[in-house]
C-alpha cells in the first residue's frame, strides 16, 4: 500500500505529492542551551588559565607602595610621636587594645627603641622594593607586615587613606602583581634562581624563631606559616616537578589572583557607594553647603587664598558639593557602560587631585587614585607604558651623550675623528654627450 497522499487543492499542478514520512523539524531552542554552556566554559578557562588585569594590578602595586613610601619618608622626623614607644598613644594603651582586638603588629614584640627603628626601616625598604617589583611575592608579604605593624600600633593616627592602604596591603598578597612593569618581569626565567630560595630560607628561620619565642599566636601563626609553605611549594614544583603539578599550582594562583582583583574592585565600589549614600543623609550635603565649612578650617587650608576664593562663590560650592555626591553614588552603576565609566573615572581622579591641593590631603588622595586605577582601561595603560619607555630611552640617550660632548679631542674615539675628517670628492670631467 502506498503511503502517499493526494496533493492539496492549493498545490500547483505537477508538484510531487506530500508523504507522511517527513523529517522532523528542529524545534526552536533545541540547541539553544549549548551557547550559554560554551560561554561559561570559555569564561572558566580564561579565569583559570590567565591572571587577568596584569597592568591594573601593577598600577595598584606601584600606587599603594609609592603612597606608603612617601608617607613614611615625609613623617620620618615625627615617627616617634606617631608610632614610637614614647608617643601619645603609649605602649601600654596599645597593648591593652591589641589584647582585645587581636590585631597584628610587630612593634608590640619589644619596647626597645632599636626594635622600632628596625621595623620602621623594614617598612620603608619593603615599600621601595615592592614599587620596583623586586621579588614581589616576598615583598608583598613584608609590605603587609610593615603596614599592619605601624597602623595597628597607633590606630588613631590615620585617616581614610590609611584605612584603604591597610586593606589593599592585605589584598596585594593574593595577587600576581609583578607580571608587568617590574624587575621580576625582566628577570631571565632560564637562569637558576638562587636569591629566592635564600630569601625564603632566611624568612623561614625568622619565623621559626618567632614561633618558639611565642611572639606569634592564633590565626596569625597559621597565616604566616601558610604563606611560607605555599611559596616553598611553588619553588619546589618549579624545580622538581615542572609538569602537571606546576600547572595545577598555576591554575590555583590564577584563581587566587583573579579573586583578589575582584575583591579590590568590590572594595572600591563599596567605599564610594557607602560614602555617597551617607552624604545624602546629611543636611549640609542636601542644601549644598558641605564644602563651605572645611574651606574655613585651618587644618584643611594649606592655601588660604585659594580656599577663600572658592568659598566666596556660592554657586561653585553648591556644584562641587552636589557633584561629589552624584559621582560617588553613580560610580558603581557606571561599570555597566565602559565609556561612561571612563569619563566618570577621570572626573574622580581629578577630584582627588583637587582634594590633595585644596584641602591638603595628599596621601589620602594618592591612596584613592591608586585604588581608582584598578578600573583604568588596558589600552590606556599600555600606551602610558610605551610613553614612559620612550621617555626613559631619551633620558638614557642624553646621559650617554654628555660625557662624549665634554671629552677633549684627545679623549674622543678615533672613529669619530675619522668621521669628521673632510673627504676628497672626485668630480668627473664633463665630456661630449
Amino acid at each position: 500500500m502506498s503511503s502517499s497522499v493526494p496533493p492539496s487543492a492549493d498545490a500547483p499542478a505537477g508538484s510531487p505529492a506530500r508523504t507522511s514520512a517527513r523529517t522532523p523539524a528542529r524545534t526552536p531552542g533545541r540547541f539553544s542551551g549549548r551557547a550559554p554552556v560554551r560561554g561559561l566554559a570559555r569564561a572558566v578557562q580564561r579565569v583559570t588559565s590567565t591572571a587577568l588585569g596584569p597592568y591594573q594590578s601593577a598600577v595598584v602595586r606601584i600606587g599603594f607602595s609609592l603612597t606608603w613610601l612617601f608617607f613614611l619618608l615625609c613623617e620620618y622626623p615625627h615617627r616617634h610621636e606617631l608610632y614610637g614607644p614614647g608617643g601619645p598613644w603609649s605602649w601600654g594603651m596599645a597593648r591593652q587594645l591589641i589584647a582585645d582586638n587581636h590585631a597584628f603588629t610587630a612593634l608590640m614584640w619589644s619596647q626597645n627603641p632599636v626594635w622600632f627603628e628596625i621595623v620602621y626601616g623594614l617598612a620603608v625598604v619593603s615599600a621601595a622594593l615592592l614599587m620596583l617589583g623586586w621579588r614581589t611575592r616576598t615583598m608583598s608579604v613584608l609590605f603587609m607586615i610593615g603596614v599592619l605593624s605601624l597602623q595597628n600600633r597607633s590606630i588613631f593616627m590615620g585617616d581614610g587613606g590609611d584605612n584603604v592602604i591597610h586593606l589593599m596591603a592585605i589584598y596585594l598578597v593574593l595577587t600576581r602583581c609583578g607580571q608587568v612593569w617590574s624587575l621580576d618581569a625582566r628577570r631571565d626565567p632560564s637562569r637558576a634562581d638562587q636569591v629566592g630560595p635564600a630569601l625564603w630560607g632566611a624568612l623561614g628561620a625568622c619565623l621559626t624563631a618567632l614561633t618558639f619565642m611565642g611572639r606569634l599566636g592564633g590565626g596569625w601563626l597559621l597565616i604566616f606559616w601558610g604563606l611560607w609553605a605555599v611559596h616553598a611549594l611553588w619553588w619546589a614544583a618549579g624545580r622538581y616537578a615542572p609538569g602537571q603539578p606546576r600547572a595545577l599550582l598555576d591554575v590555583i594562583a590564577n584563581l587566587t589572583h583573579n579573586a583578589g582583583l575582584l575583591v579590590i574592585m568590590a572594595e572600591v565600589c563599596l567605599v564610594y557607594a557607602t560614602a555617597g549614600w551617607y552624604k545624602i543623609q546629611g543636611s549640609r550635603w542636601q542644601d549644598g553647603t558641605a564644602l563651605y565649612y572645611p574651606l574655613h578650617l585651618d587644618y584643611f587650608s594649606p592655601w588660604p587664598a585659594l580656599s577663600e576664593l572658592l568659598a566666596s562663590h556660592g554657586v561653585i560650592v553648591m556644584l562641587l558639593t552636589y557633584g561629589t555626591v552624584a559621582v560617588q553614588v553613580a560610580f558603581p552603576f557606571t561599570l555597566l557602560n565602559r565609556r561612561v565609566k571612563n569619563v566618570l573615572l577621570a572626573v574622580m581622579i581629578a577630584e582627588h587631585a583637587a582634594i590633595a591641593v585644596v584641602l591638603g590631603l595628599p596621601f589620602f588622595s594618592l591612596a584613592m587614585i591608586a585604588a581608582d586605577a584598578v578600573f583604568l582601561p588596558t589600552g590606556f595603560l599600555r600606551r602610558t607604558g610605551r610613553w614612559a619607555a620612550r621617555g626613559r630611552d631619551r633620558v638614557r640617550a642624553r646621559v650617554r651623550r654628555r660625557p662624549e660632548a665634554r671629552a677633549t679631542p684627545q679623549e674622543r674615539p678615533r672613529h669619530e675623528e675619522q668621521d669628521r675628517t673632510p673627504r676628497r670628492v672626485t668630480v668627473p670631467a664633463a665630456g661630449p654627450p
